[in-house]
């Protein structure tokens, strides 16, 4: 068993809420008849981003430190964190995987144990975040499209979660894909489409329980259905205040009856080359079945 921190990266609205429900149900599963879990309770670990946690591993408050300073120190917090375990910790990140000034990458091999990243069409992802973010569908794809988008970029101190640098959707992708670390990447679509290889796949590179009947078990408690009743039920502590609700729809193919012809061009025209790389578009640059939905 490898030691240490395992980030769950992924660019917002790719399924990492529904990776940390599914790591989540495995290790708190019970003879018991538990059928899901509670989304309010998502005990997997810290986001990157969340200042405390920052705190924790420098050792130092952060309250007057401006944006860029505590961007330079991230990398040592996280080694430091790191350095420190004796098993296995899950780590939410939504940064991309970028060069931070004189310390190298946000996420360096010294710091982690590997990453799982979580890609997923950015034609379904537009839409999604489009809720997600309270904007336009043709605002969702500029901040996709722009190499200096940044979440939280208004540098308000006190926040309880830091500055994030996404870069373009292209970049974010990349970022992770290409870095120097011991990586497992996952289409949301094969998570969904072909879920017990996929998810056994995740369960093998976590050093978690890989057995048929565990991962069935996981899957079935943390079904996309469970989760949204429990919001329209209970809320969800991680919605944002401009979305009407986090979980959605959670389907491949929705960006069929929404996005427009223009739109999808831009997004290709922006992505393309990735979207090749992740098995979106084929060779001749036309979407492939991936994109559309299946029956399950």
């Amino acid at each position: 068993m490898s030691a240490g921190i395992y980030w769950l990266a992924s660019y917002p609205k790719s399924g990492n809420t529904w990776l940390r429900s599914f790591i989540f149900a495995l290790q708190n599963q019970s003879t018991t008849d538990v059928t899901t879990i509670d989304i309010n309770q998502l005990h997997t670990g810290a986001i990157a981003s969340s200042r405390s946690w920052l705190s924790h591993g420098l050792g130092v408050e952060l309250g007057l430190h401006s944006a860029e300073q505590i961007e330079s120190y991230r990398s040592d917090a996280y080694r430091f964190i790191h350095s420190q375990l004796t098993e296995p910790a899950y780590h939410k990140i939504h940064d991309a995987n970028h060069l931070c000034a004189s310390v190298g990458h946000l996420c360096s091999p010294d710091a982690c144990a590997g990453a799982l990243y979580v890609a997923r069409n950015p034609f379904d992802v537009a839409i999604s975040f489009a809720n997600h973010m309270g904007v336009s569908l043709d605002k969702s794809i500029g901040m996709m499209g722009t190499s200096d988008f940044a979440l939280l970029a208004d540098n308000k101190k006190y926040r309880p979660q830091v500055r994030q640098h996404m870069g373009s959707w292209s970049d974010h992708v990349t970022s992770w894909i290409d870095c120097d670390l011991p990586i497992l990447v996952v289409r949301y679509e094969d998570m969904l489409n072909n879920s017990l290889v996929c998810f056994t796949q995740v369960s093998q590179f976590l050093h978690l329980s890989d057995d048929e009947n565990s991962v069935k078990k996981a899957i079935a408690m943390c079904h996309f259905d469970k989760l949204k009743k429990q919001e329209n039920m209970h809320g969800f502590k991680e919605r944002p205040v401009k979305s009407k609700a986090f979980f959605r729809k959670g389907i491949v193919g929705d960006w069929q009856n929404t996005l427009s012809l223009s739109q999808v061009d831009r997004l290709i025209t922006d992505h393309g080359a990735v979207m090749q790389r992740l098995g979106y578009l084929d060779d001749n640059m036309q979407i492939t079945p991936l994109c559309y939905p299946t029956n399950i």
